[in-house]
């Protein structure tokens, strides 16, 4: 028997138990049961295209399967863009007001296109690998597209990144190519590239040889020509002659709905960084339902304009905001380079946007802008919030006070192309504020026990134990890059997470497991933060838990134990992290401590360590 020690997820469901059907309903049998008689139908004015029916957890146990009635889309990005650009050619598909850009889908396919052709024209080819790296930009929904249309990976970059989290990023998956603006901010991008390849500087563009990252031949200047770069704007130019062109086109004939699109980093139980692999089937069909529960389907052009502050290198932006957008022909308006909670405000007003997503984080400081009441909101009617837990009062605040009543509850992981659960836009203010709604269609949870082997389920009845969430193959990733057997081993992905579930089948998420910190919507996991402060030469021991916070939900905690006869101070320990490590790694606290809180078995025992910072921190 395969003990599933990483199956931490904890399931207790409020519905009677069934011990009978428990102990004969078999993970087989349970696939092919039929779900009408068990369903919940929703309001009656629901459109007639789409299903609003949803499934009810079966009997007492710990499983529920989302309907399979809407039928799949087996579709590349590529087509559905070429689909949505036929069908709405003249409606804006894109906005990004810092740079002065207005696209329609028509003017948007035809950029794309060059673009893809020019990729190709450099010598990229299907399978590649391109990592794009910087803040929210016309680039970047340009490269998300451009790489998709040509079966180029692209590899979402956090812009945060440092020297070394980029080196492990890039070898991890052998990017060939990688792609970014000089600077933004204080981020100095080439510099720091400069600093883990600096054969950069002399090379060839287009023919870089690095020992340090041995894949990389090609990198691409979004804005500045740089020594040893492409111009981003003179990629796409050679892409529009009729030679490349041609190429591009016969590229796209050997290209399936099945091949990869998009690699995205999420840190992994061990704290280091796990690059997710995804699809093409993944990213459209989970987009698709993203915009049926927002009921996208049933709105007029001029109540399709959705606001996204979140980053694209995010599921949460790239998925939810550009697929989304392309799915159901809504224009799509990237109000900041990174989140501003002002320039959030200031497009809603002169955008009309009607739709806008974020993180619990963001949308607490949408709400609390100083000037919040002199901005023009009444275009509003939804959204989404996702990325960690949201209070209910931020759910009612965020509906009543920005007008968003048609606002959903997004909840799901990266591995799953995003969304497993997620309200209906007609839920009611209760139901959205106490759940992260329920789940998606041709997805499958189960709450198991430790035994793979028999595919056991458990009734509810019993108490704590260890359990999984499986997902269906349209929105399940296809492994990690250098997984044997992919396929096979990504059907045994898991959440981590403790849930609770009611008889409706509303999924209510009230806690994790193991230890990770979502600080505003990042996941951070310590052991990733302790490994980087053993390297300081004062320290002995450090343990990294997550404190609480209002703004932020959680902020990170460094309880630091310093060698024998050393002395630092927090400030000196906060600047040594500066330029090594992303900024929102680096600890809001730095608590000095002689020990830690153990177990009878001298195991650290971080949730009383967590509570002892909390009241040592006054928070």
């Amino acid at each position: 028997v395969e003990c599933l020690t990483l199956a931490q997820i904890m399931i207790s469901l409020s519905v009677g138990s069934s011990p009978a059907l428990g102990s004969a309903l078999t993970a087989r049998s349970l696939d092919g049961l039929a779900w009408h008689s068990g369903a919940h139908r929703l309001s009656p004015h629901s459109s007639a295209g789409a299903d609003r029916t949803v499934p009810l957890p079966v009997g007492g146990l710990s499983y529920i399967q989302g309907l399979t009635r809407q039928r799949l889309i087996n579709k590349t990005v590529g087509q559905c863009l070429e689909a949505i650009a036929q069908r709405v050619p003249d409606r804006e598909a894109l906005v990004v007001p810092q740079e002065n850009i207005r696209l329609t889908f028509a003017q948007l396919k035809e950029e794309v296109d060059k673009a893809a052709s020019g990729l190709l024209s450099i010598g990229l080819r299907k399978g590649d690998r391109l990592g794009m790296w910087g803040p929210n930009s016309y680039a970047w929904v340009l490269m998300q597209l451009a790489t998709a249309q040509a079966g180029i990976i692209l590899v979402s970059v956090n812009p945060a990144y440092q020297a070394m989290e980029l080196e492990y990023a890039l070898k991890k998956v052998g990017c060939k190519a990688v792609t970014f603006p000089k600077q933004f901010k204080t981020q100095q991008y080439y510099n720091i590239l400069k600093q883990i390849c600096p054969e950069l500087e002399k090379a060839q563009p287009g023919a870089l040889k690095s020992q340090r990252l041995p894949d990389l031949t090609t990198v691409i200047s979004v804005d500045d020509p740089l020594p040893g770069t492409l111009l981003l704007g003179e990629v796409v130019a050679a892409g529009s002659t009729e030679q490349h062109l041609a190429r591009l086109r016969y590229t796209q004939q050997f290209l399936s709905c099945h091949d990869p699109i998009n690699i995205q980093f999420t840190s992994g139980t061990t704290g280091s960084p796990k690059g997710a692999t995804l699809s093409h089937y993944n990213i459209v069909n989970n987009s698709n339902m993203i915009g049926d529960r927002l009921r996208l389907h049933l709105k007029t052009s001029e109540e399709l304009r959705i606001i996204l502050p979140s980053p694209l290198y995010h599921c949460l932006g790239s998925v939810g905001g550009t697929m989304v957008s392309l799915m159901y022909g809504a224009t799509l308006i990237l109000p900041c380079p990174t989140f501003d909670g002002k320039k959030a405000l200031e497009a809603i007003s002169k955008e009309r946007g009607t739709i806008l997503y974020g993180t619990p984080t963001m949308f607490v400081d949408i709400l609390n802008q100083p000037d919040f009441s002199s901005y023009d909101i009444s275009s509003m009617c939804g959204g989404v919030i996702a990325g960690s837990p949201a209070p209910p009062e931020l759910i009612r605040a965020i509906i009543d006070k920005l007008n968003m009543k048609e606002l959903v509850v997004a909840y799901g992981t990266t591995e799953n192309s995003p969304v497993t659960f997620m309200n209906f836009a007609e839920d009611t203010v209760e139901q959205k504020a106490e759940s992260v709604g329920r789940i998606m269609p041709h997805t499958e949870e189960r709450a198991g026990t430790v035994a793979l082997s028999s595919r056991q389920l458990n009734s509810r009845s019993l108490p704590s134990c260890l359990r999984c969430v499986y997902a269906k193959p349209h929105c399940l990733f296809q492994g990690q890059p250098g997984w044997p057997q992919r396929g096979a081993r990504a059907q045994r992905f898991f959440l981590h997470n403790i849930a609770v579930m009611d008889n409706q089948g509303f999924c209510k998420i009230v806690g994790r497991s193991k230890d990770m910190i979502i600080r505003g919507g990042e996941n951070i996991y310590p052991a990733e933060l302790e490994d980087f402060f053993h390297t300081h030469p004062q320290v002995q021991e450090v343990q990294v838990v997550g404190v609480k916070d209002d703004r932020m939900g959680e902020e990170i905690c460094a309880c630091i134990r310093l060698k024998k006869g050393e002395k630092t101070t927090a400030e000196e320990i906060k600047a040594f992290c500066k330029g090594k490590i992303s900024h929102f790694k680096i600890p809001r606290y730095v608590v000095f401590v002689t020990n830690y809180p153990l177990t009878v078995s001298g195991k650290i025992q971080k949730f009383k360590l967590r509570q002892q910072m909390e009241q040592h921190l006054n928070l």
